[in-house]
């Protein structure tokens, strides 16, 4: 299982919400940051994701597949944050 999932499953946040916080995140990754902090997580666990989203692309692109979600809408919001 894609280590942000398994994270986010391992403190009781439900599919339904890790579905709707990777649909924010293929919209709007900046969004989505605000979403992540708000789930109550502990300060060490959300620290570890919040690196996880930023500096590994790569586990995003696997969890929005696992999930059967659209990579190429997170493509686009990647290109919408560099300019």
């Amino acid at each position: 299982m894609n280590p942000i999932l398994a994270l986010l499953k391992e403190n009781n946040i439900s599919d339904i919400q890790i579905t709707e916080i990777f649909e924010v995140l293929t919209q709007n990754p900046l969004a989505a940051m605000a979403t992540i902090s708000q789930l109550g997580l502990p300060q060490d666990k959300l620290q570890l994701l919040m690196g996880q989203v930023m500096q590994k692309p790569a586990l995003i692109k696997e969890a929005v597949e696992e999930l059967g979600l659209d990579f190429a809408k997170v493509e686009t919001a990647k290109e919408q944050l560099q300019k």
